[in-house]
């Protein structure tokens, strides 16, 4: 099976910035797409962004040029670097691993804006 852990997350004033990490562990296939999504209290999960193992990112509009996802494949690690961060970001942010048809989820880390 396959274990996430995810870290980072905190309160932060509009504007600052977070960088949230994710690490996997167990059985995790060399080629795998790790990504993260968040979900705020009455709204649906969204996308925030994935990356793959060969490198290739996907953002969600609101979080372009903002957001910065990266990985480090030796470590089997994610990181969401988060910059000028406003109070409509606020949600659990869940680290994902998927590896074909099957996706793995950590428990998820709050991430708090409001000043």
């Amino acid at each position: 099976q396959v274990q996430l852990v995810e870290s980072g997350g905190g309160l932060v004033q509009p504007g600052g910035s977070l960088k949230l990490s994710c690490a996997a562990s167990g059985s995790i296939f060399r080629t795998n797409t790790m990504g993260w999504y968040r979900q705020a209290p009455g709204k649906q999960r969204e996308l925030v962004a994935t990356i793959t193992s060969g490198g290739d990112t996907n953002y969600a509009d609101s979080v372009k040029g903002r957001f910065t996802i990266d990985r480090d494949n030796a470590k089997n690690t994610v990181y969401l670097q988060m910059n000028s961060l406003k109070p409509e970001d606020t949600a659990v942010y869940y680290c994902n691993v998927r590896m074909g048809i099957i996706t793995y989820r950590g428990q998820g880390t709050q991430v708090t804006v409001s000043s």
